[in-house]
């Protein structure tokens, strides 16, 4: 199966990113999510294990993926019920508070048994992901960035005498 979805998103594209990346917070929004630990994150990669649970079908994914803030992110599978998984998130900076994002996922689970319990929920799942990551931007606005103030010009009295 091949999943192929974008939308624009009136949100920078750092914002979006950092949500997509969030693994961590996906219990609190993804209702298929049960669970979400990451095990590791530094600037080139972040690596989770995430429970999915819908409707009476529930296994574990273990993924890597190689990202680059704030446009890309690969997702490539380390452990879980499938023969054939990748998938890349992908934001191009449309403005300063727009972006376009861009979600691919082709996979195909690893037995017949797989495919007929799980196959129709995580379709579900894989198509209504970008919905659920632009809603999680619009609910939740980006962090305030603390303003730098300019420099005061010199007054005629400063230094002290």
């Amino acid at each position: 199966m091949q999943v192929r979805r974008s939308a624009l998103v009136a949100r920078p594209a750092a914002h979006l990113f950092d949500l997509i990346e969030g693994a961590e917070h996906y219990p609190k929004f993804l209702p298929w999510c049960s669970a979400a630990t990451i095990l590791e994150r530094d600037d080139g990669v972040v690596a989770a294990d995430i429970s999915i649970r819908f409707k009476g079908v529930g296994f574990e994914i273990r993924t890597r993926n190689p990202k680059r803030r704030p446009e890309f992110m690969a997702i490539h599978l380390e452990r879980g019920p499938f023969r054939r998984f990748y998938g890349e998130w992908q934001l191009k900076v449309l403005a300063a508070e727009a972006c376009k994002v861009s979600f691919l996922l082709d996979y195909e689970f690893d037995s017949v048994v797989m495919t007929r319990m799980a196959g129709p929920v995580f379709d579900k799942i894989a198509d209504k992901l970008v919905d659920a990551f632009v809603q999680r931007a619009i609910d939740v606005p980006p962090p305030v960035l603390p303003t730098v103030e300019a420099p005061r010009p010199p007054d005629e009295d400063w230094p002290p005498p």
